[in-house]
């Protein structure tokens, strides 16, 4: 901008040289025309910041923040354990690796790694945790997040929605109908599938609804 202003500045400075020497009416119409263009150009020019203000802008567009979306899980008796990998956080202070706990959640908050900020929520665990008894540990090229189970017990998943989706999906092939929990996995694998799974069920479909329509098949797929 600054550069811009300045090439600006020098071009209205020679139009006022000219019209000091013009002479003719049409000439002088034509570089007063010029002069106002300048004159509004430069006026409409943004004023330059500040350095510190410049500064401090480029220095947080490199600490955007990262969602982080894979982990691994394991339990013991006492405790559940996520691991998450993040390179080189064990260069960091230990104070910008943040765990918060809650009796039914956690949220984990890495700042500036490698220019990045990265955080983790965990909502609606499937059991209540203690918030005293659970920490973080911060290892080579990983953080280990480990809440402490508040009962002794076997967690079968980490979060309440999944034990609700695994329900759910067990509950549509659990019919006494055979046929209709084929077709429920049909549909998932149709809704799941690529390209060449849809062609392929597709055709399936189409051939059982024939056979179905000549009386070889009498069940309904």
């Amino acid at each position: 901008h600054l550069l811009l202003s300045n090439q600006l500045l020098k071009d209205l400075e020679e139009v006022k040289e000219f019209l000091t020497k013009a002479t003719r009416k049409r000439i002088r119409d034509v570089l007063m025309t010029e002069k106002h263009k300048l004159e509004v150009e430069i006026k409409n020019q943004p004023a330059p910041k500040p350095k510190d203000v410049a500064e401090e802008e480029k220095s947080s567009l490199g600490g955007y923040t990262v969602k982080i979306n894979n982990y691994g899980w394991d339990q013991s008796d006492k405790f559940i354990k996520i691991y998450i990998s993040l390179n080189g956080v064990q260069k960091l202070p230990a104070e910008n690796v943040q765990v918060n706990f809650t009796e039914r959640s956690f949220d984990l908050l890495v700042k500036n790694l490698n220019g990045k900020n990265y955080t983790m929520t965990f909502n609606n665990l499937l059991k209540p945790i203690s918030v005293e008894g659970s920490s973080r540990k911060i290892k080579t090229d990983m953080v280990l997040v480990m809440c402490r189970k508040k009962q002794e017990e076997k967690w079968e998943c980490l979060t309440q929605v999944e034990k609700e989706s695994k329900e759910k999906e067990k509950a549509a092939y659990d019919t006494s109908d055979p046929s209709e929990g084929l077709m429920n996995l049909l549909k998932k694998m149709y809704a799941e599938g690529d390209d060449e799974m849809k062609r392929t069920i597709n055709k399936a479909w189409v051939e059982s609804r024939e056979k179905q329509s000549q009386g070889d098949i009498p069940m309904d797929i």
